[in-house]
């Protein structure tokens, strides 16, 4: 029996990483995420400002490989890696009669499959959309586990699909997850429901209204006060306390400024239609659905990005006020916590939400791989402080400079500039 490992936190690569929903929920467990892979630069900045001890590649997976990230990591050909972490893009499917992960446009997936090859780590967790597990989809799926399984993985079986409101999340969620091991590990298992739905009211009802404050016509960002004391999922995610940074780095950042807040100047006749829309209901002209206060949140979704028009991701209606939420507020019903940052636009940081998975349901599902690994989950003492400012700030043309790639996306069709800001300092009290 191998001995217990103490001081040592296993290590956890994530591809298609985007903000780090996974990343932040398996770190929260107690992992190191050593190496982040996202193809889009915006998304691949605001994980470098929050995760700044992380890795990141800015590369379409196509052109990384296991040398490669072994290399960024320093890591030595016999190091062991202990979890593989992603949700692939899946698109097309084939005739019949041929292989769904042969059709180009699932290159993604095989992608995925090729770096559980390379990397042979000891766990891997593949995410992706109910979808793949109704009608004809489920062909596809069922050849995924076959070629993973003809690497040398058990997979817990039957997969599962889980929504994140069963984990500690006020939004309805649906996604398919793949959980696996090693033929020579202990195969984990899919996590149990936790017993509480946390309501939309628990999760805003103490963040001030955005539309009280101007600045944020112009401004993510401002200095105030939470309007309610910290109560169970908000004391959670404001962090109020050593234990509710579970076992992940605390941040040094400045809990009195209410941060990714931006509003939306709508029309008079946009907060009449939202006013008269019920609760729980979806609002028949823009198609917005209303949160209930004493339930769950619809699914986020993240919108498209500009090679398929650029469109804004549908943000719920609240259900106090005759607006849109914000990206404050879409966190908050996506389980990130108050120091996670997203890119300062509305547009970006929706997107970086939508596509995200949640992180306490991440969490969980981290929680069950760390039960059969030998090490034991703790809290570094150390604080770490956030990335650069400029990282929340940027466009796709800023953030491809940054990285040194092109720009992966293609130009939007919309005016993208990002107006001058407030300088307000954010990372440190």
């Amino acid at each position: 029996m191998t001995k217990n490992v103490e001081n040592i936190r296993p290590k956890v690569i994530d591809l298609f990483a985007g903000a780090g929903g996974l990343s932040l929920g398996f770190e929260q467990a107690g992992f190191d995420i050593i190496c982040a892979v996202e193809i889009d630069p915006v998304h691949a900045s605001i994980h470098e400002y929050n995760f700044p001890y992380t890795n990141v590649i800015a590369k379409p997976i196509q052109q990384v490989n296991g040398d490669l990230i072994r290399n960024k990591c320093g890591l030595k050909p016999d190091d062991e890696i202990e979890v593989l972490v992603g949700g692939a893009p899946c698109q097309g499917f084939s005739l019949i009669g041929q292989r769904a992960l042969d059709d180009p446009r699932n290159s993604l997936v095989k992608d995925y499959i090729r770096l559980i090859k390379e990397l042979r780590p000891k766990y891997f967790l593949f995410e992706n959309v109910k979808g793949l597990t109704i009608g004809k989809h489920k062909k596809f799926l069922d050849e995924i586990v076959a070629d993973i399984k003809e690497l040398g993985y058990a997979i817990n079986l039957p997969w599962k699909v889980l929504n994140a409101k069963d984990f500690g999340v006020p939004q309805s969620r649906e996604r398919l997850f793949l959980l696996g091991s090693r033929d020579d590990c202990r195969l984990p298992q899919y996590p149990a429901k936790l017993n509480k739905i946390i309501t939309c009211k628990e999760a805003l009802d103490d963040l001030p209204d955005a539309e009280s404050f101007i600045e944020l016509l112009e401004d993510d960002c401002i200095e105030t006060k939470y309007v309610k004391k910290a109560h169970g999922y908000s004391a959670q995610l404001r962090c109020t306390n050593k234990a509710t940074w579970k076992y992940g780095y605390q941040r040094k950042w400045n809990s009195k400024i209410i941060t990714s807040s931006r509003r939306t100047n709508h029309s008079d006749i946009s907060r009449s239609r939202f006013s008269n829309t019920l609760q729980g209901a979806v609002e028949p002209i823009s198609r917005f659905f209303k949160l209930p206060e004493n339930g769950v949140s619809n699914t986020l979704r993240a919108g498209t990005d500009s090679s398929r028009g650029a469109f804004t991701s549908p943000r719920p209606i609240h259900y106090k006020y005759s607006r849109c939420i914000t990206v404050r507020e879409m966190a908050r019903l996506h389980g990130f916590p108050d120091w996670f940052r997203f890119n300062s636009t509305k547009w970006h940081g929706a997107r970086q939400i939508g596509n995200s998975v949640p992180p306490p349901l991440a969490f969980s599902l981290a929680c069950e791989i760390m039960m059969v690994l030998p090490h034991i989950p703790f809290q570094p003492k150390n604080k770490i402080k956030l990335g650069k400012t400029e990282l929340i700030y940027a466009d796709i043309t800023t953030a491809s400079l940054y990285w040194g790639v092109d720009n992966p996306i293609g130009k939007r069709d919309r005016k993208s500039g990002i107006k001058k800001r407030k300088q307000i300092e954010i990372e440190t009290i």
